[in-house]
């Protein structure tokens, strides 16, 4: 039987392992001794698999770099739906902020690469949506969208009120709204035409 299987298996709990105690207690506080004692295997076997810690630090945040694709929904649900998501992640407990951003706290320049790509991509998914929607200056709409993203997650990590993504989601609409998106009836999205003056 191939050991590819078991090597991938067990290369897949270290990285939970690993995602979980830097997510909730912090790069730095948590060592690899820490991460192999709580698996039940030595370091030397973690070193095996991740034969450093900065690598198990970057094999970490990739495993959570999840590069969203728009989808055939209507564009302005999947954009208000980034909202929505956010709001059920700021209210489970284990709730600690942005993972990207906590790392570039802790490390700085060794992982602000991989922070920047994430926050990047996440904006030209906005850009990607918002051109569909014929608005009104869609890249810098999308920064704005992806702005309020963040500060949903800074001020949520401070007093711990998933209502902040309702706010930070009034608001994209409002910013979207004045773009020329508008929002039928029918929940389908529509340009929005702008008002011709009377004579």
């Amino acid at each position: 039987m191939s050991r590819w299987p078991a090597k991938q298996a067990m290369q897949e709990r270290i990285l939970s392992t690993a995602d979980r105690l830097f997510y909730s207690q912090g790069i730095r506080a948590i060592g690899v001794d820490t991460v192999a004692a709580e698996i039940g295997i030595s370091k030397r076997t973690l070193y095996n698999y991740f034969p450093s810690k900065e690598g198990l630090v970057i094999a970490y945040l990739t495993r959570r770099y999840v590069v969203p694709k728009p989808t055939d929904d209507p564009p302005l649900d999947q954009i208000l739906a980034a909202f929505d998501r956010l709001e059920r992640g700021i209210a489970k407990e284990n709730f600690r902020g942005c993972p990207f951003v906590n790392a570039v706290t802790e490390l700085g320049d060794a992982v602000a690469k991989i922070a920047a790509d994430v926050k990047e991509q996440r904006r030209l998914w906005f850009r990607e949506l918002l051109s569909r929607l014929d608005a009104t200056d869609a890249d810098g709409l999308a920064t704005q969208l992806t702005l309020l993203i963040e500060g949903a997650i800074s001020a949520a990590l401070v007093r711990r009120d998933p209502a902040l993504a309702r706010a930070a989601k009034t608001a994209a609409t409002v910013l979207m709204a004045a773009a020329g998106v508008a929002e039928s009836n029918s929940t389908k999205v529509v340009a929005r035409k702008p008002r011709t003056q009377r004579s």
